[in-house]
């Protein structure tokens, strides 16, 4: 038999919203009317993926489904249902051509089910996009940690100074649970504390500090990603350091410094967190990407 390469999935987290199904959540806590408006299938250039879903109420919507004139349809066709007080689920056909109005071309599948237990119940709850161990709480850290409350991210935030941390975000909100601030003796012995395939950052205030983080860091051999702010040069003196206690070049090479995604321009905090942000979604996606090919080739065992 012919083998078939493996096809990587454009819809990585599309394919669930945690904000949205906390929200259904407290809808039915509330009994609050409302509507699950799923993609069960999306062929050819779309939107957002299958499993992607929105929630729809007479008033509001959380989450989408991509926007424009498909979205529009759909909560048109939700607060029909939910006017007509529809008790069985619908299923519609979407071409996204000149008819829609929308220059995709491709095609998608949506289900409109009334919220109840059973919707929720078939509404899988995502891990995180990924576990971030962050190290630094100065301005860039500030930066970043504020970006990441946007994110479904797991940040465990930790400093040796407890008056280091700021008490809101930069937007003046305040933190969410997802980032836990640690206040922590010796923070680079918190790096073993961090699960299986977690994310590093080390961004704190003291070069030295900075370098045995990273050392602990690139010591375990399950994580994701070990990026280290700072110039070419302290690479170079951290690549030296490291060498002389033994580490392998493999492994330093996994270190990223510079880190944060490169050509985007400015050093303003806000600008290094963005670019800091886009790189660890990069590998994050990547990594997700990697591991959906190796379930699907182990599941037909054609994948080459």
């Amino acid at each position: 038999m012919r083998s078939t390469p493996c096809a990587r999935s454009r819809t990585r987290a599309d394919a669930v919203d945690r904000d949205t199904r906390l929200a259904a959540l407290h809808w039915l806590e509330q009994r609050t009317p409302g509507i699950v408006v799923e993609i069960v299938q999306a062929r050819g250039s779309a939107p957002r993926g299958a499993g992607t879903r929105m929630l729809v109420s007479g008033v509001r919507a959380i989450g989408t489904i991509g926007g424009g004139h498909l979205e529009f349809k759909a909560l048109a066709l939700a607060r029909d249902m939910l006017a007509a007080r529809a008790t069985a689920s619908r299923r519609v056909r979407f071409a996204l051509g000149p008819a829609l109005g929308q220059c995709c071309g491709g095609v998608v599948e949506l289900e409109f089910t009334p919220l109840d237990d059973q919707a929720v119940a078939r509404w899988p709850e995502p891990g995180p996009l990924m576990h971030l161990q962050m190290h630094g709480a100065g301005h860039v850290g500030h930066a970043i940690a504020t970006l990441l409350c946007t994110l479904d991210v797991r940040c465990d935030w930790v400093d040796e100074r407890d008056e280091a941390f700021a008490p809101t975000t930069t937007l003046g909100t305040p933190w969410p649970g997802s980032v836990r601030r640690r206040v922590a003796d010796g923070a680079e012995h918190e790096v073993a504390t961090a699960p299986p395939g977690a994310f590093f950052l080390v961004l704190t205030h003291d070069h030295a500090l900075d370098l045995r983080i990273a050392e602990a860091a690139l010591r375990r051999d399950d994580a994701a990603f070990v990026g280290v702010i700072g110039s070419r040069s302290k690479r170079e003196r951290f690549r030296h350091r490291l060498a002389a206690r033994g580490m392998d070049d493999a492994r330093i090479g996994r270190m990223q410094c510079p880190v944060g995604l490169p050509g985007v321009g400015g050093k303003q905090p806000e600008i290094i967190a963005l670019a800091v942000v886009a790189q660890l979604m990069q590998h994050a996606t990547a990594q997700a990407d990697e591991a959906r090919c190796g379930q699907d080739c182990a599941a037909r065992t054609t994948c080459g």
